[in-house]
């Protein structure tokens, strides 16, 4: 036992301070450390700050468009430069020369004319094939052709390729020469490329001509750069990214580093302390489950993070995230007071990496709000399509409001914008599957679950109705009751409807021994008071193995375990009491095992249970009656300390007496004596007429 508790504690301490440090390391570290300037500004938008004034000199610097721009129209211009072999030429001729005593057939006097041919072709300059396709697919009709140190502008039509220039002798030549002497020369040996491309030469000439002033002009110290109110122009947004990234450029890198990181920490630190000591004021017993500590750290740590990733990756835009799922998640599984402060927390830790904190803070509050009170419980789904449709209608109605109010007109309105609002809305649907998830990894049930439990074809519930009728039946009536009384005093109608329908799933192993079962025959004759004492108390641990067996939540099992909480069997005690005047009997064999109910909806139950049971024995149902009973059963129970450790205040009790009773006199309410007919003499009988009750059934009446 000792072991249990130290255990507990552990796991309690845990809770309370590693969870929320843990958020704290993993914030800081994925939170982006860039310098801002500390302005918002948006072309056609006005300037929300007061007049800037330039402290200091510095550059306004061309934009990236500018540059581009710039770049490419110089880019088209640029002529490469290819150079020109002269050694080429007279290395061909010599060539020619020595084998032309090898042409068969080709006289001595053609020798110079050839010659003069090769010469005219390499003059015009060869290059090769797969090079001149390069140039004219890279649009290049000009180039710079070096002969030496000296360049001159060629374009791509004026030079030949070796098969060009074989065909250009023979088609200028065929007549004079003929061709056929021209085929005995083997002039394609002799032609080949003496132009190549320069490289090095080209590359340096590029990045020179590339090298485009980056400035346009300076803003003096002491110049209005803008005012409260202006329009901001495509002038005034390249001036204050010139500022900008002047001010950049000035600050220490190291040292801003550092005071950004010390910033931040604090920042954070103090959002969570909030947080915290929000949980320490008003809600102490969060603190002390570690699985609903985790979950509410996991949530409003989640969706900063993803922000800061959006934002560190330039990936999107922060407004297509659907933040309303944070109080929508906390609401389902905890409630609206701390779904509300976890959405101002998400928000806040998620504003303080974006340049324009304020309106996303206020549209996150906006739908926020919204969706915790237009999905107070999900049990449809519905319900889930309706928030979503009203989160995003007003997140569109927060944002062009917004916008509208700092004076942009309508056809300036951020559109984009909007599409990210209208995103984020059909993001939230995803909640429904994420719930799912959330269930089984963080140990909730959700609404949705405790809905699909008290369907009665479900396993468990049919085999009752069908072992144990009667059992099955008070459930029913029980889990009736029992909603009417939470839905009263302001508990949760849903879940103490499902623990009541399972309450006592464990008279199914021994359903004869209780009365609701019983046709007349009463198993408890033949047995001891302490024999059918256990038996009726073990229905609570049978019930409790038969809940594990078929997997229900925790939050069903605890129903089972404290709908008679650690209150006796007295009937059969007082049966022993008086069998045994003046012996010693231990009350340990006639109690139950506990605990007592720990939860307003675990009480509801317990009298709900009590005084259905109880009903079945009043002998007249009266308004008196009834009211006694449900008194006398409630406050014994309160006499008895059976809701001590439950939230449970005198005003609920009252509340709740109020509907058992009035819920009881409606169920057995006095019904109306039907009057006999009086024999009376025969009488000739009226015609009868037709009624309207449907085809064949007919009324008859005097006039």
């Amino acid at each position: 036992m000792t072991q249990l508790k130290k255990s507990k504690k552990v796991r309690r301490i845990f809770a309370t301070y590693a969870v929320p440090l843990l958020a704290l390391a993993l914030l800081i570290y994925f939170l982006p450390r860039e310098s801002k300037f500390g302005y918002e500004y948006e072309q056609n938008r006005p300037w929300r700050y007061a007049q800037l004034i330039a402290s200091y000199d510095f550059p306004i610097y061309k934009t990236e468009a500018e540059l581009a721009h710039e770049k490419d129209s110089l880019a088209r211009n640029f002529r490469p430069y290819y150079s020109l072999d002269t050694t080429v030429c007279a290395k061909q001729i010599r060539q020619l020369q020595q084998d032309f005593a090898s042409f068969e057939g080709v006289p001595a006097y053609y020798q110079p004319r050839l010659t003069k041919l090769l010469r005219s072709v390499y003059d015009r300059g060869i290059i090769s094939s797969e090079e001149l396709v390069r140039m004219q697919r890279a649009s290049q009709k000009n180039f710079l052709l070096l002969r030496g140190n000296v360049a001159a502008e060629r374009t791509a039509e004026s030079v030949l390729t070796p098969a060009g220039a074989y065909n250009e002798i023979m088609q200028s030549e065929a007549q004079s020469i003929g061709r056929d002497m021209l085929e005995r020369c083997h002039l394609r040996n002799y032609l080949t490329t003496n132009i190549s491309y320069d490289e090095r030469r080209t590359e340096a000439e590029k990045r020179e001509m590339l090298n485009v002033p980056l400035t346009s002009g300076m803003v003096q110290s002491g110049q209005l750069i803008i005012d409260r109110g202006q329009i901001v122009t495509a002038t005034h947004v390249k001036i204050l990214d010139s500022m900008k990234k002047e001010s950049q450029r000035r600050r220490d890198p190291s040292q801003g580093y550092w005071l950004i990181f010390a910033g931040q920490f604090f920042f954070v630190l103090g959002v969570l302390a909030i947080f915290f000591f929000y949980l320490k004021l008003f809600r102490r017993d969060y603190l002390a489950s570690p699985h609903t500590m985790l979950l509410l750290y996991t949530v409003i740590t989640a969706f900063p993070l993803l922000a800061y990733w959006m934002v560190q990756h330039r990936f999107g835009n922060v407004f297509m995230i659907p933040f309303a799922m944070v109080p929508i998640f906390i609401r389902l599984f905890l409630d609206s007071r701390t779904a509300f402060v976890g959405m101002v927390v998400a928000a806040v830790l998620s504003a303080i990496a974006l340049y324009g904190p304020f309106e996303f803070i206020l549209l996150q509050l906006a739908v926020g709000m919204t969706a915790i009170y237009t999905l107070r419980e999900l049990t449809e789904r519905s319900q889930l399509l309706k928030t979503a449709l009203a989160v995003t209608v007003t997140g569109l109605f927060v944002t062009v409001s917004y916008e509208l109010s700092q004076g942009i007109d309508l056809g300036s309105i951020d559109r984009m914008r909007c599409f990210y609002i209208c995103f984020s809305g059909v993001l939230l649907l995803f909640a429904y599957p994420l719930m799912y998830l959330i269930e089984r990894v963080f140990g909730f049930t959700s609404d949705v679950t405790l809905v699909e439990l008290t369907n009665i074809n479900n396993n468990i519930l049919r085999k009752m109705s069908k072992v144990a009728q009667g059992t099955f039946n008070h459930s029913m009536q029980v889990g009736n009751l029992a909603s009417e009384v939470a839905d009263k005093i302001g508990a949760k109608p849903q879940l103490v409807r499902t623990g009541a329908l399972y309450h006592d799933i464990g008279k199914m192993l021994n359903p004869a021994f209780f009365t609701e079962n019983q046709t007349g025959v009463n198993p408890h004759d033949q047995l001891s008071e302490e024999r059918s004492a256990q038996i009726i108390i073990n229905h609570v641990v049978e019930g409790v193995k038969l809940a594990e067996k078929y997997h229900l939540p925790k939050v069903v099992r605890d129903f089972i375990v404290t709908h008679h909480g650690a209150g006796m069997t007295k009937y059969f005690y007082i049966q022993c009491v008086n069998k045994h005047p003046g012996e010693t009997i231990d009350k340990s064999l006639f109690t139950y095992p506990g605990p007592n109910p720990f939860t307003r909806e675990q009480a509801i139950l317990m009298m709900c249970d009590s005084v259905e049971a109880a009903s079945r024995s009043l002998k007249e149902y009266t308004e008196e009656s009834i009211s006694a009973l449900v008194n006398r059963i409630v406050d014994g129970q309160l006499a008895d300390g059976c809701f001590k450790e439950c939230p449970l205040t005198f005003r609920d009790v009252a509340d709740a007496k109020r509907v058992l009773i009035d819920s009881l006199k409606t169920i057995y309410h006095t019904r109306i004596s039907y009057p006999e007919l009086n024999n009376k003499p025969a009488q000739k009988p009226e015609p009868a007429r037709t009624g309207f009750f449907g085809t064949g059934l007919h009324r008859t009446w005097k006039r």
